[in-house]
């Protein structure tokens, strides 16, 4: 499964802060990305706009890949593979 900067956001409480997400995925050590599933994190069309802060652009779709991700072109198949977290309120 893979999910967007937005829907990280929203769960977060932070709707309109997608590119916040995706410069605290960067901030991530490149010898970390390892551990946190940052490669399934794409932008709202399904595409790869990480890629590049990967250790080659091809490593993102690669691992993806590797898990069963299919893609339509160069976009995740969203209809397939989307993730959208629950964002349930707390309020008391």
């Amino acid at each position: 499964m893979v999910t967007t900067y937005g829907h990280i956001a929203a769960a977060l409480g932070l709707r309109s802060s997608a590119r916040m997400v995706g410069w605290a995925l960067n901030a991530i050590p490149v010898d970390q990305r390892l551990e946190i599933p940052a490669h399934r994190v794409v932008n709202r069309l399904g595409e790869l706009s990480g890629k590049m802060h990967f250790e080659t652009p091809h490593v993102m779709r690669e691992r993806l890949e590797a898990e069963g991700v299919a893609f339509n072109g160069d976009c995740v198949d969203l209809k397939r593979h989307l993730w959208v977290p629950d964002v349930t309120s707390e309020e008391s």
